[in-house]
């Protein structure tokens, strides 16, 4: 039997299989559990109704003619599963690389040197492990706007020449200088850069743009909203409480009505050293969020990453960070009303009375979906007005109750047991701990929600939900039937009367994910998905120009899955429902995030984060040499973008 070598990455991923939430509010398994096995009892049918909910009877009905007649929303024909070293898309499409890591995106950016490398160079160049993308549209073209990219973490293994050494089949960075982690420091972050359409079809950027812009650690931000200039906030260097310096371990994020860009700062515990003395005020805080993660060694060199030298500056990260990006001088703001956990992302939208209504997911295993609530209205005549309307509203996180339906739970300070006596002395607390204040309202426990996506068109909204292999027998079901869920589920959530700024919903599953030969594994996509089509570890998603959704995976693999992550077409209505077809394949070890779509559907991007990262990976021995194929070029996580071989929506 071969060894199973586990990468720098999904050891990481490994520290986080631990499931940090003690609270005994139900885990989404015991709602599911309740819910419709006591539907399956009472009708006498528990498999037909566990099946039901996830795929529509009429779709059970219609699977094998549609099937045959090729009826669905989506047209395209299907790309095989599998792994090899570089990308594919669906016949009919081109996929070009648009923006590489270490390419220019300021004016005086040098080229990219991976054997000369430094920070200053960084700063003005494409970021490390591309995340979320947003597109954002310049004077109302479809063809020429802003793209706005998460630089989400480094894998050092992979980005510096001579560094890493294998041990024990192990992948080890024995050295450590401060010039190394201060590059890491600049390839975190984000991006803004000016792209446009030719007249020959293909996207290229806009490489002298004035709004073209760098986002690192060292980027001087502004903390907003009810936690500004808290005391929890304050430290050494910044006795206001009130600015920071940089954005770290950016995942998903989102683009707001009024053409901000939201960055979701996720798992910043891991930028973290040193220790804070049990009886520290701080103690229980952190260790709810998994502070100090220890994963850089940041704070060996830069005091504020050490606990025992900076006890507070945790708390200045975990937040959704705006970004204004029409203007490269405007200061981001981290928004303190959004809460501070670990965000997946931040999908805003206009709501029916005009509020704006954002989704958040806390991406670690039995942890809670958030929505926020402004309470302002956009003005679509003054964009100026519109930019202080995250600071105020309110944080609802949700728990999903067996008759199904979702209550959306405000996490207001003096309200419930969100009080002094259990240690909230002011909404500023319950935002900074926002995890157990939901804990004590006892939202329910989510198997690790990422991408929370609604639907303007539908009042439907996707959960995302990648996995937890921590669930335990005792939450297994007809519905969701596995001890060990590894391959995760979507949730489906139907907004009252379209109503996204409602304090109650009704939800179901979309689909459960991984394999839907092998019974044991009970995945229930639709009859219609072939063999290429299913999919396990649902991640990003988007719902394009016509409605339909569209969905990445994080952490297919030849071992796991036999097949590389990528992005998958998911019918969400009729006959189509639950029915899942692949449409990208990434290279080998990389994951597929992004996705977004040009307002008409015409042009998509896709992010391929850690390309490579697949075994014993080095800069000088990664699995693949993708995107550029050179002997001298280290493997790059890069931005390719989509389209159709002679144009149209994608597709269709």
């Amino acid at each position: 039997m071969s060894k199973i070598i586990q990468t720098p990455t999904e050891k990481r991923e490994a520290t986080e299989d631990v499931g940090r939430n003690i609270a005994d509010n139900p885990t989404m398994g015991d709602i599911i559990n309740r819910r419709y096995s006591r539907r399956g009892f009472l009708q006498g049918t528990l498999a037909t109704s566990a099946i039901a909910v996830t795929v529509s009877p009429l779709a059970l009905m219609a699977a094998g003619d549609a099937q045959a007649e090729g009826m669905s929303t989506f047209s395209f024909d299907e790309i095989a599963a599998g792994v090899d070293e570089t990308h594919h898309v669906a016949p009919g499409y081109n996929a070009k690389v648009l923006l590489r890591w270490g390419d220019p995106v300021l004016a005086d950016a040098p080229e990219f040197d991976p054997n000369n490398q430094s920070a200053a160079a960084q700063e003005k160049q494409f970021g490390y492990n591309n995340d979320y993308v947003g597109f954002i549209p310049l004077d109302g073209s479809d063809d020429r706007g802003l793209l706005v990219v998460n630089h989400e973490y480094t894998n050092p293994e992979l980005m510096f020449p001579g560094a890493a050494v294998e041990r024990d089949d192990e992948i080890v960075i024995d050295e450590w200088t401060k010039e190394m982690v201060d590059i890491e420091m600049a390839a975190h972050g984000g991006t803004v850069i000016e792209i446009q359409k030719g007249e020959d079809g293909s996207w290229s950027p806009v490489r002298d743009s004035a709004k073209n812009r760098r986002i690192s650690v060292s980027t001087p931000m502004e903390i907003s909203g009810p936690a500004a200039g808290h005391p929890r906030l304050q430290t050494s260097a910044d006795a206001s409480g009130r600015k920071v310096f940089g954005t770290i371990n950016n995942c998903a994020g989102g683009v707001t009505p009024w053409g901000t860009y939201l960055m979701a700062e996720e798992n910043t515990h891991g930028y973290f050293l040193g220790e804070l003395p049990a009886d520290h005020k701080e103690a229980a805080n952190y260790e709810r969020m998994g502070v100090p993660g220890g994963w850089y060694n940041w704070g060996k060199f830069h005091d504020r990453f050490d606990l025992s030298k900076e006890p507070n500056e945790p708390n200045r990260f975990g937040w959704i960070v705006e970004v204004d990006p029409m203007n490269p001088d405007a200061t981001p703001k981290k928004r303190t009303a959004l809460g501070r956990f670990k965000h997946e992302g931040c999908e805003t939208i206009r709501n029916k009375d005009g509020r704006a209504v954002s989704y958040s997911g806390d991406d670690e295993r039995f942890d809670y979906v958030y929505k926020f609530v402004s309470s302002g209205t956009i003005d679509d005549e003054n964009r100026e007005a519109n930019m202080d309307l995250l600071d105020d509203g309110t944080l609802h996180v949700a728990r999903f109750d067996e008759d199904g339906t979702v209550e959306w739970m405000p996490l207001i300070h003096g309200e419930g047991q969100l009080t002094a006596e259990n240690g909230f002395e002011s909404q500023a607390d319950v935002l900074i701990e926002t995890r157990r204040a939901a804990d004590l309202l006892g939202a329910t426990k989510m198997d690790r929600p990422e991408d929370v996506q609604p639907n303007t068109e539908t009042g439907k909204v996707y959960v995302m939900l990648t996995n937890n292999t921590k669930r335990k027998e005792g939450d297994t079901n007809a519905a969701n039937p596995r001890p060990e869920n590894a391959f995760g589920h979507i949730i489906e959530i139907s907004e009252t009367d379209g109503d996204f700024a409602s304090t109650k919903s009704t939800w179901g599953i979309l689909l459960k994910c991984g394999d839907p030969s092998i019974a044991e594994v009970g995945a229930t996509f639709s009859p219609a998905t072939t063999e290429d089509g299913w999919f396990g570890m649902p991640d990003n998603c988007a719902i394009d120009a016509d409605g339909r959704l569209w969905v990445s995976t994080d952490g297919n693999s030849e071992k796991k899955t036999g097949r590389t992550d990528g992005l998958w077409a998911v019918g969400t209505e009729g006959e189509d429902r639950a029915t899942s077809r692949l449409f990208f394949r990434c290279p080998v070890g990389a994951e597929m995030c992004g996705p977004v779509f040009t307002p008409k559907g015409e042009t998509l991007f896709l992010a391929v984060q850690h390309p490579g990262d697949d075994g014993l990976a080095t800069f000088e021995n990664p699995a693949t040499r993708w995107p550029d194929f050179k002997d001298n070029l280290p493997v790059r996580p890069s931005v390719v973008v989509v389209t159709k071989e002679g144009g149209g929506k994608i597709g269709i």
